[in-house]
């Protein structure tokens, strides 16, 4: 599996707003991290 396409900008912040080391996401499987993101998005928004 290769590392998601990100750049290191944005890395950095999804890697902060997830509060999880910049390695595991840069490793993480894409469809995990769009689920984490839903997630959150759906924590703001209660």
């Amino acid at each position: 599996m290769k590392p998601l396409q990100l750049s290191p900008d944005t890395a950095l912040k999804l890697a902060q707003k997830l509060n999880i080391p910049l390695e595991q996401l840069m490793h993480m499987p894409q469809h995990i991290l769009i689920q984490k993101l839903m997630e959150m998005e759906k924590d703001k928004n209660n």
